[in-house]
């Protein structure tokens, strides 16, 4: 049995696209990679690792993982690039083939709910944008954790599109960090 986390930092207009750097996903000409950097709080680092605690494994959709995978192994030595290296890390993919560039990888192989509902533990997703929306689909997701920034940016691929599969969800905690971002967790009701 699993528990599936989604982690996602969001704008008021629900943009999950590119919130780390400005090249992170430049896709459609998206001129604003980076947009939550400053606004970044300790605060929101401590609600995700309590998501996380000590048994954790990242599930990643194909573009989140070649991301992550070029950029957190080569970062100075820190909690976050050491956790993200050390943990089992699944990949939903039909394109990439083994073996994985990152260490302690593994390719989902054929139709990822299937696939993710045969894994066990904590299933951490961070971006991942279609996964995200494969497993809301079929009902997969235990919490979210948000970190919506109080920005509008007006375009940008967003984690809840036209089309989103009517969902309702419990609210279990909300804080506002000092720099605006209101973290906000739900589960299933």
């Amino acid at each position: 049995m699993n528990r599936i986390v989604v982690i996602e930092h969001l704008t008021l207009d629900g943009v999950m696209q590119s919130p780390g750097r400005p090249d992170e996903d430049p896709r459609d000409g998206f001129p604003h990679g980076g947009w939550a950097a400053e606004r970044n709080d300790p605060a929101m680092q401590q609600a995700m690792g309590r998501r996380m605690g000590r048994s954790w494994s990242l599930l990643a959709g194909r573009r989140t993982y070649g991301d992550f995978a070029a950029f957190w192994p080569a970062q100075q030595s820190n909690p976050f690039s050491e956790a993200l290296t050390r943990v089992t890390k699944y990949v939903a993919s039909t394109t990439l083939a083994e073996p994985l560039p990152w260490a302690n990888s593994t390719l989902l192989r054929g139709d990822v709910t299937e696939a993710v509902g045969k894994l066990d533990g904590t299933l951490i997703v961070f971006g991942s944008g279609d996964l995200v929306r494969t497993l809301m689909r079929h009902d997969l997701v235990d919490e979210y954790l948000f970190m919506i920034h109080p920005l509008v940016l007006g375009q940008g691929r967003r984690l809840f599109p036209d089309g989103a599969p009517y969902t309702s969800l419990r609210l279990t905690e909300s804080s506002t960090t000092p720099t605006g971002v209101t973290i906000a967790a739900y589960a299933r009701p």
